[in-house]
């Protein structure tokens, strides 16, 4: 105690996030991230798989209940998974951005997605507050696509 009968302690802050020191990943070559991809949940997973192909993406199934699904670049893309909960699957949205979006819509609108899956009807391409013009394609579990590109 101290003298005047309290206990006493001392409290470190510790420094707002931008005050920190960044770690030098540089020298950490195996510290890199090759590839982030989100899981992504499917109400029926057959039926999103094929869904997908008809978008034009490669999808593998790579374990039981896991596929993955990659878009043109052979690189970019996501894990597609036999889960499904609706309040996740429908405040989930996802955002591709391609070089022309005129070409994506004729590609949208060819597949007749509605009638093949079930989905909503997409909702053709606007211009955005925030600059890009943006398609909408809802997949079949509900997952809100953002097909985008810039002016």
């Amino acid at each position: 105690m101290g003298a005047a009968g309290r206990v006493g302690f001392a409290v470190e802050i510790a420094p707002a996030p931008s005050q920190r020191e960044k770690p030098d990943v540089t020298a950490l070559p195996d510290a890199r991230i090759e590839l982030m991809r989100p899981f992504i949940p499917a109400r029926d997973f057959g039926l999103s798989q094929d869904f997908y192909r008809a978008l034009g993406f490669e999808v593998a199934v790579v374990a039981p209940r896991i596929a993955t699904v990659t878009a043109s670049d052979g690189k970019t893309g996501f894990l597609l998974q036999d889960f499904y909960q609706k309040d996740l699957a429908e405040n989930l949205m996802m955002q591709i951005i391609v070089p022309s979006i005129d070409v994506w819509w004729a590609h949208i609108q060819s597949q007749s997605l509605p009638e093949h899956f079930g989905v909503k009807e997409p909702k053709p391409p606007v211009v955005e507050p925030w600059g890009l013009r943006v398609a909408y394609v809802w997949d079949p579990s509900g997952i809100l696509w953002h097909v985008a590109a810039r002016n």
